[in-house]
């Protein structure tokens, strides 16, 4: 049961940095793609009727694993308390740049919660990604499964690491990057003009960056953390997840190129998706490893909550889940097609 819900925890992180990645990609490139006015609406419309319902993912996901591993809620938000505070400031304020800009006339103001919306997309993407390498690397727990990391301390992969370090400094370029190039290739699917013609060559334009940093990304991986290889030589049917991935930076420009969006758009999702299920697998059983010593990780058997809670839990996830699902099937129809200055899609 614990495996279970370790793939629903993984799930639901990954459907949150599909929909939501596009969500915070848009926003790093709205002052890059839209120069005027009418461009910039044009732009928030993109996102408008699905950006705060992909962010449901992200609490939902934060809530399950408060449920499922209490344990490892309770660690991980003691010891990453700083940048947790830090992005719940950064979605409170990018939520305000979306939502004030239209209920004030003065273009000052306007510009300013333009900037706001920008920058704090872009900081989210990175501390997002940061946050995934801290995982991937380890933490420094006690062997009461407790820690703490500050912000930075010699910027050196050790058994006492900050929370920034070269590895995941890295981490965080690899998400700002296939961010952008995730939300560029959906302005292209929502826009028709130069917002196309801007954001297709902007999606072009991340694909050598991407593959050089995914490459770096995976070799640093396996050199600071070699034990990460083991699920992979014990079931080698999980080699499949690193050829998608190959498979999904091949396919990106080649489709952008064409002009086949939704082909590099989907790709783009692949490989969101495999790089996350990748990390995913590597870590299993482990939820949080530990730097200081094997014996102090938080896996998912001393992190999870008692069996019986779990196999009712499953009995109540099963149809809220569908329900969410359902929902956002009905929403991303709805609202499917270019945009117009009216906000409908058709």
């Amino acid at each position: 049961m614990t495996t279970v819900w370790f793939v629903l925890v993984a799930f639901m992180i990954i459907a949150y940095v599909v929909l939501d990645g596009f969500d915070l990609g848009v926003g790093i490139l709205h002052l890059i793609v839209a120069r005027t006015e009418e461009e910039r609406r044009l732009v928030l419309h993109s996102i408008g009727p699905v950006w705060d319902g992909n962010e449901v993912w992200l609490l939902a996901g934060g809530g399950t694993i408060y449920f499922a591993f209490p344990l490892l809620y309770a660690s991980a938000f003691s010891g990453f308390y700083l940048p947790l505070m830090i992005v719940l400031w950064l979605l409170i304020a990018r939520a305000i740049g979306i939502e004030f800009r239209a209920h004030l006339q003065a273009p000052v103001w306007r510009s300013f919660f333009d900037g706001l919306f920008a920058i704090s997309s872009a900081l989210l993407a990175i501390f997002f990604g940061a946050a995934l390498g801290n995982v991937v690397r380890g933490v420094p727990l006690n062997a009461d499964h407790l820690f703490f990391e500050a912000l930075w301390t010699d910027w050196r992969v050790g058994t006492h690491p900050g929370i920034l370090d070269w590895y995941t400094v890295l981490s965080a370029l690899v998400a700002l990057v296939a961010l952008t190039q995730h939300g560029a290739l959906y302005l292209c699917l929502k826009n028709s003009g130069r917002i196309a013609d801007y954001s297709r060559k902007t999606a072009l334009w991340c694909s050598p960056l991407m593959i050089l940093l995914t490459v770096a990304s995976l070799i640093a991986t396996v050199v600071i953390r070699p034990e990460l290889t083991l699920n992979y030589s014990a079931h080698p049917v999980w080699f499949i997840i690193p050829i998608l991935v190959a498979a999904a930076l091949v396919v990106i420009p080649m489709a952008a190129s064409r002009n086949s969006t939704w082909a590099a758009f989907l790709a783009s999702a692949i490989y969101l998706v495999a790089m996350l299920a990748g990390a995913a697998v590597a870590l299993y059983p482990n939820v949080l490893p530990a730097t200081t010593s094997p014996a102090n990780s938080l896996t998912i058997s001393n992190a999870a909550t008692g069996a019986h809670v779990l196999r009712v839990g499953l009995y109540w996830w099963i149809p809220g889940i569908a329900i969410a699902i359902g929902y956002f099937v009905l929403v991303y129809r709805t609202f499917a097609g270019y945009e117009t200055m009216s906000g409908a899609g058709h």
